[in-house]
């Protein structure tokens, strides 16, 4: 009787999540970070226990087929759905149901050659197939794809891990006992219905957090870019310099400032259509030829910044005169122009700073250089206060030209 019951209440935790879990999908139409999925998950564990409530213990019966199948199709669901939450387009019927028609036609066989104790068996070592094989793809994510979730994904990974040794216990005592291993009130089944149940209330608002924590996530990186470039903004460029000389050890940066030379020509000429295309292309090749780790962001109309880390001063010229020229030998197809589009950039170098405190000194610095190469003809790189590694290097014919 206690063990109906608590088979019971888990049958109510699972389909009030269920259908928690389709409302929040449907107010997520465009990325609904797999919570469809989970809410199938949920449906099918919570019907696989009602056909378990109904048979009222093992029994060989169409009814014991499904039960079986639908107590290894959600955790499927599940995992399908962790797929969907980290960006994996996978489907959901298509695998179920070839896992359904398959491990159907595997319980016959198995039920025909060795009886009901195997099937059952099966079930068991099946399970704990799935959920090992679960608990290695968290911790695997851990290191890799979910880095920024560390804490909730080792929560996780106990907790499967935890479904994992009881399956694998069910397995042995079928092994020994037989049959009689699966009666409900045994305190075996007891303390599985218990952790199952458990599980019920604990993983559902996990995920419901999980889902809130990227939301926010997404909400704080669109607050940090620039909408039409992908570029940081200036908040954006405050944070990331924060994080970047948290590290005691952080070497000073550079700043680097470009402006798009007569870009209002550009917009009056061919149109600001026309001109956010130019803009775009310019972020392109902005990412394009800066470093990994470093941080590039538009500050404004035609205005694009970019950090250099963990360089020197002849480093950073080299990665600005790369960037001027490959700006300079573009040519750019924009609509309403019948020729491909030219332009240039002016570029200003900041000093090396250090700490995010000094962000506006570099960029006034590099402003003012900026504006001291447009007004000596543009299509140039000026350095603010040229660094000793620079000085020493200035009389090289490359340098000297700028």
């Amino acid at each position: 009787m206690v063990a109906s019951t608590l088979v019971g209440m888990l049958c109510a935790h699972l389909l009030c999540f269920s259908g928690m879990f389709l409302l929040i999908s449907r107010r997520l139409p465009g990325n609904r970070m797999g919570m469809d999925f989970f809410a199938v998950g949920n449906l099918l564990l919570a019907l696989a226990y009602i056909l378990q409530l109904v048979e009222g213990g093992p029994a060989w019966s169409l009814m014991s087929v499904v039960n079986h199948i639908l107590t290894l199709a959600a955790p499927i669901a599940y995992w399908l759905g962790a797929m969907r939450f980290f960006g994996r387009q996978v489907p959901l019927w298509r695998p179920l149901m070839a896992f359904a028609v398959v491990y159907g036609i595997a319980q016959l066989l198995v039920q025909w050659n060795a009886g009901p104790a195997a099937r059952y068996a099966m079930l068991a070592a099946m399970a704990t197939l799935l959920f090992f094989a679960m608990t290695l793809t968290v911790i695997y994510g851990v290191r890799t794809f979910a880095k920024d979730l560390h804490g909730e994904m080792i929560f996780f990974a106990l907790l499967i891990s935890g479904i994992c040794v009881l399956n694998a216990l069910k397995f042995m005592k079928i092994v020994e006992g037989g049959l009689d291993a699966l009666h409900m009130d045994s305190r075996f089944q007891m303390i599985f219905y218990i952790y199952m149940s458990t599980l019920a209330t604990i993983v559902p608002p996990s995920i419901v957090w999980l889902v809130l924590r990227r939301l926010t996530d997404s909400l704080r990186n669109m607050a940090a870019r620039d909408p039409m470039t992908d570029l940081l903004n200036r908040r954006g460029l405050t944070d990331a310099m924060q994080l970047h000389f948290n590290n005691r050890h952080a070497a000073p940066a550079y700043l680097l400032l470009l402006d798009v030379d007569h870009f209002k020509l550009i917009n009056d000429t061919y149109g600001h259509q026309a001109g956010d295309e130019v803009l775009c292309r310019i972020a392109d090749l902005l990412r394009a030829t800066v470093r990994r780790g470093d941080l590039t962001g538009r500050i404004g109309g035609e205005e694009f910044v970019a950090v250099f880390l963990e360089t020197d001063g002849d480093g950073v010229m080299g990665l600005a005169e790369r960037l001027r020229a490959s700006v300079e030998s573009q040519a750019i197809k924009v609509a309403g122009a019948g020729d491909l589009l030219r332009c240039t950039v002016t570029i200003g170098i900041s000093p090396p700073f250090h700490g995010a405190h000094a962000l506006d000194d570099a960029l006034r610095q590099a402003d003012t250089a900026l504006y001291r190469g447009k007004a000596e003809g543009r299509n140039r790189i000026e350095v603010a206060q040229i660094p000793r590694s620079i000085s020493a290097g200035a009389t090289k014919p490359a340098l000297a030209n700028l």
